[in-house]
């Protein structure tokens, strides 16, 4: 048996309890994949992440973050990076920090730092790549809905900064709150090897904010409280159709867990901020 220091956290989250939940098991160089699959099935959780030392190739990263789902690993996702750098400075004793974290997509810049009782931490994330654009009443069938229900003027779209994101504009919160994927729509979209998730989304563009949800179909329909890797290419996505670079995102509000995560565009990429409170911290035995 091996033992590992063990960070449990709620990132995107005003409060304890709420926001996305997630794993970090630092000092994992000796963690096999069967073994990293295995403990992120065991917490549950939509992320599991895994803090190695950088690869040689890695010039400059302070360590390398390992993204696992309970199905595979991910090159990149939104609140592990957030989590994870939170429990980097924790478990190096530090209050603030910059630190440059390996993914599979590159190398990310994550900012922490100790606000009272919780941290405040934000990812750069990579330049948005804009993907192909599809049409209303495609999209409305995809979540359970009629094609008045979605926005009349906006399409929706793949877009990514390192996981892909379709994009889905709704006329309303009413509608937002019907939204119900159907998986063979989604089987019927093209997305070739691509693990994509669905972002359904109200806009208020008077007041920068939108409320969400985000559907991973690929993982057996699983709906995930606060998507930073989604958030991302949002504001992206508005900053091209309308000119608006910073907003705030409402998520998780029908799954009773409230989210709100910050977005804005910083030297033409995203950065996604939010809250992360520490829940539980300990030890964990794995085999090896």
């Amino acid at each position: 048996m091996s033992s590992h220091p063990f960070i449990w956290l709620d990132v995107f989250a005003e409060a304890p309890l709420a926001g996305n939940g997630l794993a970090v098991l630092l000092d994992a160089d000796q963690v096999d994949d069967e073994t990293m699959l295995a403990f992120a099935r065991e917490t549950g959780l939509s992320e599991t992440t895994f803090v190695q030392a950088p690869s040689p190739e890695a010039s400059g990263a302070d360590y390398r973050n390992r993204i696992w789902t309970i199905s595979a690993e991910i090159p990149f996702a939104g609140h592990p990076s957030l989590g994870t750098a939170v429990a980097v400075a924790i478990h190096r004793g530090v209050e603030e920090a910059t630190f440059t974290q390996e993914t599979g997509v590159g190398l990310q810049q994550v900012d922490v730092r100790l606000d009272g009782e919780h941290w405040q931490a934000s990812v750069l994330q990579e330049p948005a790549e804009f993907g192909e654009v599809y049409g209303r009443e495609r999209t409305a069938a995809l979540l359970g809905l009629d094609g008045s229900q979605v926005h009349p003027d906006y399409s929706a779209q793949l877009v990514t900064t390192g996981f892909p994101t379709l994009l889905v504009p709704l006329r309303d919160e009413e509608a937002l709150a019907a939204a119900s994927p159907v998986r063979a729509e989604f089987e019927q979209l093209e997305f070739g090897d691509l693990v994509v998730n669905v972002y359904p989304f109200a806009f208020d563009v008077p007041s920068r904010t939108a409320r969400s949800r985000c559907f991973a179909l690929d993982l057996g329909d699983f709906e995930d409280p606060a998507t930073g890797s989604a958030a991302g290419p949002l504001v992206a996505y508005l900053q091209d159709i309308l000119d608006i670079d910073r907003i705030t995102i409402r998520q998780g509000i029908e799954m009773g867990r409230p989210s709100l995560i910050e977005a804005r565009m910083d030297s033409g990429r995203p950065r996604v901020t939010g809250q992360v409170h520490v829940v539980m911290r300990g030890e964990a035995n794995l085999p090896g």
